[in-house]
């Protein structure tokens, strides 16, 4: 018994290792979800620093071109009176020449009998100086609506000048907002990568799913029984999972991005029996989608993030007519796209 109580006393205690071991790991836990919370803060930060610039470009946007607009209005003013003044100088000049030939007619008077007659001379007098003032007044006019011309040439000159600098101010400032509307897509890109690998996690690789582009692809027989609309109970399991993956996405993409998850329900080519309650294979694609939208939202994910659209057979995926290529085409898709 002394034996015994020898070994047990003299054997190795591993519980402290293993506390310290368990501690450190919690400790390095709660450091990386720290931050991983401070990213995340400073994340929304940044993007809400982006939609304040994005917002402030659109508000400038706006002004500029109500700017321009009265700007060009103006224009087409002065371009109005331009015209008419020119048309005016132009009618004034004539009358002048007109004058000028009447007064030079008057102070040459052809000879004839009544050459010595003093009244009829006087008479022309009269009628060559008031035509010579009216040349005077005439040409005083001209001068006038020259000046005038020439104001309104220089204020037009000004006016092009300003609709220039506005165009290169709304050029500058929309290839600005080109560039944040890129940034908002990468952001909406990096959310939808994220999105598509927590659902290659949650769902593996079955053949029966499939990841084509910036789709995901569900044969059709995971959610439905053939030519129904109504979910199999199988289809709402998996349904389960991809909504708590989406209700996970809106907490983290921010509320400014304007995002949806669109549903798309497809056929294939060959028709309904004569008894189905869909008139179409068009009915039955948007029904399917309906569906699966509408277990969604039973799930608590927003409506306002779901869009659901049939497409009938008309955008397969597999040309050929063999039961295989038919269920290729038999799908459902989802999409992670803006609204």
């Amino acid at each position: 018994m002394a034996l015994s109580r020898s070994r047990r006393d003299s054997g190795m205690n591993y519980w402290p290792g293993f506390v310290d071991a368990l501690s450190t790991l919690i400790l390095s836990v709660i450091f990386l979800l720290t931050v991983f919370m401070v990213a995340q803060f400073f994340l929304s930060q940044e993007v809400a620093g982006k939609d304040t610039a994005l917002a402030r470009l659109n508000a400038q946007i706006s002004r500029l071109s109500q700017l321009l607009s009265l700007e060009q209005t103006g224009k087409a003013n002065l371009e109005d009176q331009v015209a008419q003044l020119r048309a005016s100088l132009t009618a004034a000049e004539g009358e002048r020449d007109r004058l000028r030939g009447s007064a030079a007619a008057s102070s040459n008077p052809a000879p004839g009998p009544g050459d010595g007659d003093n009244a009829k001379i006087d008479l022309e007098k009269e009628a060559t100086a008031r035509a010579v003032a009216q040349i005077e007044n005439l040409n005083e006019q001209i001068g006038a609506l020259r000046k005038q011309m020439a104001a309104l040439e220089d204020a037009l000159g000004a006016s092009e000048q300003k609709d220039k600098n506005s165009q290169l101010r709304i050029a500058d400032l929309g290839q600005r907002l080109n560039v944040a509307l890129a940034q908002r897509v990468q952001e909406l890109s990096r959310y939808r990568s994220d999105f598509f690998g927590k659902l290659r996690d949650i769902l593996g690789n079955r053949p029966d799913i499939r990841v084509v582009g910036d789709r995901f692809v569900f044969q059709s027989e995971v959610f439905f029984d053939s030519g129904q609309a109504a979910l199999r109970p199988e289809g709402r399991a998996e349904l389960d999972q991809l909504a708590g993956a989406l209700l996970d996405l809106e907490k983290q993409i921010p509320s400014e991005i304007n995002w949806v998850l669109r549903v798309d329900g497809h056929t294939d080519t060959r028709q309904l029996s004569a008894t189905s309650p869909f008139k179409s294979n068009w009915d039955l694609s948007a029904a399917r989608a309906i569906s699966v939208v509408q277990y969604l939202i039973s799930k608590g994910v927003s409506p306002q993030r779901l869009v659901a659209a049939g497409f009938g057979e008309f955008q397969p995926i597999d040309a050929g007519t063999s039961d295989e290529a038919f269920s290729h085409n038999r799908r459902i898709e989802l999409k992670l796209t803006e609204r």
